[in-house]
């Protein structure tokens, strides 16, 4: 009876139990990604010496875009599988540690605001969610970092920028953004960190920069977790 027993849960467990967002296999974990699934991201990981990318403002990116992460990334975005950006976020704010204690000189600084990239209301309201942000929760989850969702806000509606060259980029994004009620109501006690899912020219997080230096606010890095640069 007991042998029935095991092998009715073993059956229901099949059935029951969550599945990989990513391939499909059961999995008890609650970001919805099994150890295989996991294991294959993590080796889109950049070294520590070439996350980094050479820009005006310091930008830091996780891993490279493409394979599983690219597929991850648009499971999360387009396939409603919003959990992933909490592993996302996670191996994000890790890099980010690591950074500050290779970085030399060591910055005295220990805590930063954290804002996600806005995404216009309309756009938030078909998905359900602003990946960047749920990203950035993550992301302070691990760091212990303020968490300011609204710091930034989209207020016009803007094209997708995939396609787009980078000077239709900047056309596409030119006054897009602006200061969100977060910072109307008090400005951050700590300089900020932008942060997004996928880092290209970089022509969003410029606009991003732009709001908020035009209100004093100092602006000490961006960080993604992709991008198909591979500058450093």
């Amino acid at each position: 009876m007991a042998i029935w027993k095991r092998v009715l849960h073993n059956f229901l467990d099949l059935f029951l139990a969550d599945r990989c967002c990513l391939c499909d296999r059961p999995t008890t974990n609650v970001d919805r990604l099994c150890t295989s699934c996991e294991q294959r991201l993590q080796t889109h990981q950049f070294s520590p010496a070439n996350q980094f990318l050479t820009d005006e403002i310091p930008v830091l990116v996780w891993g490279l875009y493409g394979g599983s992460l690219k597929q991850a990334i648009a499971a999360m975005k387009y396939e409603n599988y919003p959990q992933l950006a909490a592993p996302l976020g996670r191996w994000l704010a890790q890099a980010w540690l690591n950074s500050l204690k290779n970085r030399r000189p060591k910055s005295s600084r220990s805590k930063y605001a954290v804002v996600p990239i806005p995404m216009h209301p309309e756009k938030v309201k078909q998905r359900g969610f602003n990946q960047a942000e749920l990203i950035a929760k993550s992301f302070c989850e691990t760091t212990g970092y303020p968490l300011r969702s609204h710091g930034l806000a989209r207020i016009r509606p803007t094209q997708a920028q995939f396609g787009l060259s980078r000077e239709q980029r900047q056309q596409n994004l030119a006054r897009a953004l602006a200061l969100g009620k977060d910072f109307h109501r008090r400005p951050p006690q700590y300089p900020v960190l932008l942060v997004d899912d996928i880092y290209t020219t970089g022509a969003t997080c410029r606009e991003a920069v732009k709001a908020l230096q035009k209100h004093q606010i100092p602006v000490a890095g961006i960080l993604a977790i992709a991008t198909s640069r591979t500058d450093s």
